[in-house]
């Protein structure tokens, strides 16, 4: 099984995180950041990868950093060299009046392109700007190409939770195991 646990203590926070690749999408998210628990089960339930996480920290800011980071490095380190997965992972996810994009490709290459067109300054307890923060440190830390948009909406919370199911269902394609697959899925023959 695709299983990991990463732990992180600085001076700023102590995070620890358990993933499971190849499971049903439970989730234990403790982050005193309501909107992040509220983001990160999402992310969970939709890409069927159990995420365990604890956050303690000392401003929001830190506390959302440091678990992107935690949990990019345990989905990372969790599917190993590669050999066998999909790679590739897309999805439009639709909530009321919100249209998300994700693209995913697990290449060991990070890069991402995250617009979510966020308009407020928070929505709900999480800083506006912490959000797309969350979303373009994990994609740095997966090591993965992650690009994540907002075709239209009018609402941040909508937006923020469209993108995240949408970023949460291109995962599961990509950390798929493909059965037709042997190696790592590349032309070049490693990843």
């Amino acid at each position: 099984m695709r299983i990991n646990e990463v732990y992180r203590k600085t001076r700023e926070t102590e995070v620890c995180v358990k993933v499971n690749l190849d499971s049903e999408g439970k989730a234990n998210i403790k982050t005193g950041i309501s909107f992040l628990d509220h983001l990160l089960t999402s992310l969970a339930t939709h890409s069927l990868i159990d995420i365990t996480a604890e956050v303690k920290g000392d401003l929001y800011h830190h506390s959302i950093e440091d678990l992107a980071i935690c949990l990019g490095e345990a989905i990372n380190k969790a599917l190993g060299n590669r050999e066998g997965i999909a790679r590739f992972g897309s999805a439009i996810a639709p909530m009321d009046c919100t249209l998300a994009i994700s693209a995913v490709d697990l290449i060991k290459r990070p890069y991402f392109i995250i617009n979510l067109k966020l308009k407020g300054k928070k929505i709900e307890d999480m800083p506006t700007e912490d959000v797309n923060h969350f979303f373009e440190t994990f994609a740095t830390s997966l090591n993965a190409n992650v690009h994540m948009f907002i075709q239209y909406g009018n609402n941040d919370h909508h937006k923020a939770e469209a993108a995240t199911k949408a970023l949460a269902l291109s995962l599961r394609q990509a950390v798929e195991i493909d059965p037709k697959r042997t190696g790592v899925p590349s032309s070049k023959g490693v990843i």
